[in-house]
């Protein structure tokens, strides 16, 4: 059965609005029922809610030190960077696949740099 466009009653401002075939797809993929409110209540009920904000973590950037915020929570044994440092390491061969790849391709410049110390792949 094709889905069509559906005409539906905001319950709160009591307007009609469109649920489109595109947004009943998306719905039906994540299993969300029918919206009850038009967009621009489902919004408003959001900020009031705070359903738009975030929650923001603090931590320090180990390369440079400085106190910056993430929007996940550090975890111990994983590093953390701020915007300036995490562009650098993001742009740096090791993490752009512009390295020669090892074995695990995991940390190619580290695995690699140890290898040649030890002369090579193990036979």
């Amino acid at each position: 059965m094709a889905l069509k466009d559906k005409t539906l009653v905001c319950r709160d401002c009591g307007q009609e609005f469109t649920f489109t075939v595109g947004e009943q797809g998306f719905y039906s993929s994540r299993g969300f029922n029918e919206p009850t409110r038009c967009p621009k209540c489902r919004a408003a009920r959001r900020r009031e809610r705070g359903g738009s904000s975030r929650h923001v973590y603090s931590a320090i950037c180990v390369t440079c030190g400085r106190e910056t915020t993430v929007p996940f929570e550090p975890k111990e044994g994983r590093p953390v960077y701020c915007t300036e440092c995490y562009a650098k390491v993001r742009d740096s061969p090791l993490h752009s696949g512009d390295a020669p790849e090892s074995k695990s391709g995991r940390f190619p410049g580290v695995v690699n740099g140890l290898l040649a110390k030890r002369g090579g792949l193990p036979g």
